[in-house]
């Protein structure tokens, strides 16, 4: 990704945050406007907020206070963090077991911190990495010249094939999954980005699966754009590992009346966001060629997995053991199955 692009996902990952707790830490602050009744339904005011609709009593009106009312959001969110990052790391399971009980005034909701750790973990992954192709011989321009070639060649096939009406479906399949490889390829140059000059007889897997192998064709033909897709894809789906995963937990404790599945949903955002912020350290320490530690530090997600089982769904060390065994396995194949969601979104 481009600076451009990582400043925009910066702003949206923080909106997004901010959106799903839109009135964590607000209270009325000097130089804002204050009225005696709601500015949205025109109820009497009692408090900073009306009663009746939710929205603050104070508004602002002057672009000092629109960057005022910006950073006064990301620093409350930023607050929050530093009260749930710490829980989340030492005590996930007692942070999981009070956010399903109520308690969430003092923590960062499971969705608004994954929306914000996913961003962290592809920003780190960018920075470190450089833009694609960075070093590397093959530009975009010839990335692009070679979709338009195939797509001159496509053309031409078309018309060798009046009054085939099967080949002329196939043909303008191709043409138009060229098309949308050169929108993409073109976009890549607006913001700045390059190929990698990929090779591609890394592509060598053969599936007994069509689609598969049809994602892996289309990847030797254009590794790069191949790489750049899985980058983009893993990066816009990566909410799916929830409703992937969720399941997975229930299994863990079926047909409980106990436990729910937001009881569920909530641990595995939260286990995921430990996750995502683990895969940033250990990246960070073998850039800083610590392998040992990151190594080391492999040898976490089951530690943890282990104290939020128990914390969170009050087990014994029995009961929190073999769950975290069996929770480790259906973590690789949770993984597995989003690896094969991105190869289809990728390849189609």
């Amino acid at each position: 990704m481009s600076d451009t692009q990582i400043l925009s996902d910066m702003a949206g990952a923080l909106a997004a945050a901010r959106a799903v707790e839109p009135t964590a830490g607000d209270h009325a602050a000097p130089g804002h406007t204050h009225e005696s009744a709601c500015l949205n339904c025109g109820t009497s005011l009692i408090g900073s907020h009306c009663h009746a609709c939710g929205q603050a009593a104070h508004v602002h009106k002057t672009l000092g206070a629109f960057f005022h009312d910006l950073l006064h959001g990301v620093f409350h969110f930023e607050g929050k963090i530093w009260r749930t990052l710490p829980m989340l790391v030492i005590r996930p399971g007692k942070l999981t077991r009070e956010y399903i009980d109520g308690r969430r005034a003092s923590y960062v909701s499971p969705i608004a911190l994954f929306l914000f750790c996913v961003f962290l973990l592809f920003t780190t992954f960018n920075t470190l990495s450089g833009d694609l192709g960075a070093k590397m011989n093959v530009s975009v321009d010839t990335a692009l010249a070679n979709q338009r070639e195939d797509l001159v060649k496509l053309e031409a096939a078309r018309k060798e094939a009046a009054g085939d009406a099967a080949s002329i479906a196939e043909i303008d399949r191709a043409m138009a999954e060229t098309r949308d490889n050169i929108a993409s390829v073109e976009k890549l140059k607006a913001n700045g980005v390059r190929i990698s000059n990929i090779d591609s007889s890394a592509f060598t897997t053969n599936s007994d699966i069509g689609w598969i192998n049809d994602a892996i064709a289309k990847a030797k033909a254009n590794p790069g754009l191949a790489i750049y897709k899985v980058q983009n894809y893993s990066y816009k789906l990566s909410w799916a590992l929830i409703p992937i995963s969720v399941p997975f937990l229930w299994l863990l404790f079926p047909f409980s009346r106990r436990f729910g599945v937001y009881d569920h949903t909530v641990f595995v955002t939260y286990s995921l966001c430990f996750m995502t912020l683990l895969a940033i350290v250990l990246t960070l320490l073998n850039q800083l060629k610590l392998e040992g530690l990151a190594i080391a530090g492999m040898v976490l997600p089951p530690v943890h997995m282990f104290l939020q089982l128990r914390g969170t769904y009050g087990l014994t060390k029995l009961g929190a053991w073999w769950r975290t065994w069996l929770l480790s396995m259906f973590a690789f194949t949770a993984l597995l199955l989003f690896a094969l969601l991105i190869l289809v979104e990728a390849g189609g």
